[in-house]
């Protein structure tokens, strides 16, 4: 009897716990989505609802892709700026992030890619786009450029991921996320320890640089930490290394011209694994290093960023200065 009663009282605490979880839950995604709303305009891409931010409607299109845990509101603070007067912007929220809509087997590099590019055939019509990631985004538009090149002018590839970078694993919170009915319980947790954790862990990816005071808030990292956010990005990077493995050998095929910009002191993504491993199979390949740069070089030297995009948008492109 004893023991029966104290498993009922672990029930119902259990079950109280539970209770204040999904409502904690509840009040946090509306109090998040409220601080960040959607800033674009739904369209559907192969059947699935996908937000997409356009600024500036004349100049050669342009689309930018957001990297891991991110979403289109952090280019805001890099790289629109400098070139919504000139260009046109597309920048998706990818599958899963931001206000898109996942869809089936979006872990994969090639879906990632066939998004985008249904994006691309309704916004920039015939014309074909300079494509710009930065990181996982690199990844995307990479394959995008493999597997659709009528529609990609050139790639600007920022604090790249190409390729198989070994054995080291994903972090072991994205693990535990993708592991069936536990990982499930795990994502509801999200919302209570992850944006601590997050604004905690912010400066890594911009180091040795320094942290850019409000960063966290106005790029809505905190849409992340939405559970069925945060299983998407866990699926797209505990699948990343054999998504890459996958690709890596088809960069020969690129026919069209791709620029890299990258922090030489990045301690998120290797460059003498990534932009070493780019630069001998790209043909027509351009670098522009940061030597006090990280992750996101885009932030502090968006104008360098943007004169780089600029000249790959360009039609017909210029002659390099001498």
């Amino acid at each position: 009897m004893a023991l029966r009663r104290s498993g009922l009282w672990v029930l119902l605490l259990f079950g109280i716990f539970a209770i204040g979880v999904l409502v904690h839950n509840h009040f946090y995604i509306s109090s998040i989505e409220a601080e960040n709303p959607q800033a674009g305009s739904i369209t559907q891409v192969n059947y699935a609802r996908t937000h997409v931010i356009r600024k500036g409607d004349a100049g050669p299109p342009v689309m930018l892709i957001h990297g891991a845990g991110a979403n289109a509101r952090e280019f805001n603070l890099t790289l629109v700026p400098q070139l919504s007067e000139t260009h046109q912007l597309i920048i998706p929220d990818r599958p899963g992030h931001g206000y898109s809509e996942r869809v089936a087997d979006a872990q994969t590099l090639a879906v990632q890619a066939a998004q985008m590019g249904g994006v691309l055939e309704q916004t920039s019509g015939t014309e074909p786009a300079v494509i710009v990631g930065h990181s996982y985004g690199t990844a995307v538009a990479l394959r995008l450029a493999l597997d659709r090149p009528d529609l990609v002018k050139g790639l600007v590839l920022l604090a790249p991921v190409s390729h198989d970078w070994g054995p080291e694993k994903v972090a072991w919170f994205n693990s535990l996320a993708t592991v069936p009915v536990l990982g499930a319980g795990f994502r509801q947790l999200m919302p209570i320890f992850g944006p601590a954790q997050a604004r905690a862990g912010m400066g890594h990816s911009f180091s040795p640089a320094p942290e850019p005071e409000g960063f966290y808030d106005e790029a809505g990292v905190g849409l992340l930490f939405r559970p069925t956010n945060f299983h998407a990005n866990a699926q797209e990077l505990t699948a990343l290394r054999d998504e890459l493995i996958g690709q890596q050998d088809r960069y020969r095929e690129l026919q069209m011209p791709v620029a890299i910009a990258y922090g030489s002191a990045d301690m998120s993504m290797d460059p003498t694994i990534h932009v070493e491993g780019l630069r001998q199979q790209v043909r027509d390949l351009e670098l522009l290093a940061f030597p006090s740069e990280g992750h996101i070089p885009h932030y502090r030297q968006a104008e360098s960023v943007a004169k780089l995009i600029a000249h790959m948008a360009s039609d017909p492109l210029p002659e390099p200065a001498s």
